[in-house]
């Protein structure tokens, strides 16, 4: 199972240089990914948004504090994630999805209520975060599930 999980983490990792890129390019410029009204990650890799922590109204989007492109913490979340699910490292990649999970359902927010209007790649994340979370806990659930087994069949 690390081995589908450390897949979905290259994965992970490969969507957010894409959103990456479009966060870079110019805004002027029609991302790929602009597709319908609705549909149009352009708008959302250049909304306030798009970095940590978010600007303000009045802030300068060219100066001012320091902030940091959300798919760069994309693609160091991921990276965590693959390099813990490389070592094993379950407990650890699980807590990660977790908060990978929940940073992704608080951006999908964003995009549904606030920004209206929807990145193909910020969803596409969401689905490989989200099934990272699954099969993490799913696989420690049977591993749980069958350490107890066998500690309850030693001791009969």
């Amino acid at each position: 199972m690390k081995y589908v999980i450390a897949l979905l983490a290259v994965a992970g990792m490969w969507v957010s240089l894409l959103a990456l890129r479009v966060h870079n390019e110019d805004p002027s410029q029609a991302p790929p990914c602009a597709v319908t009204e609705k549909f149009d990650c352009g708008a959302v890799n250049h909304s306030r948004f798009a970095v940590f922590p978010a600007r303000t109204f009045d802030e300068d989007p060219k100066g001012g504090a320091v902030h940091i492109p959300v798919a760069i913490l994309g693609i160091v979340g991921y990276g965590l994630m693959l390099a813990l699910a490389l070592t094993g490292q379950w407990w650890l990649l699980l807590e990660s999805a977790q908060v990978g999970f929940f940073f992704a359902a608080m951006l999908t927010y964003l995009e549904a209520y606030v920004i209206q209007k929807w990145c193909i790649y910020c969803l596409w994340s969401q689905g490989i975060v989200a099934t990272i979370l699954v099969l993490t806990a799913g696989t420690m659930a049977l591993r749980w599930w069958k350490q107890r087994r066998v500690m309850s069949v030693g001791v009969s």
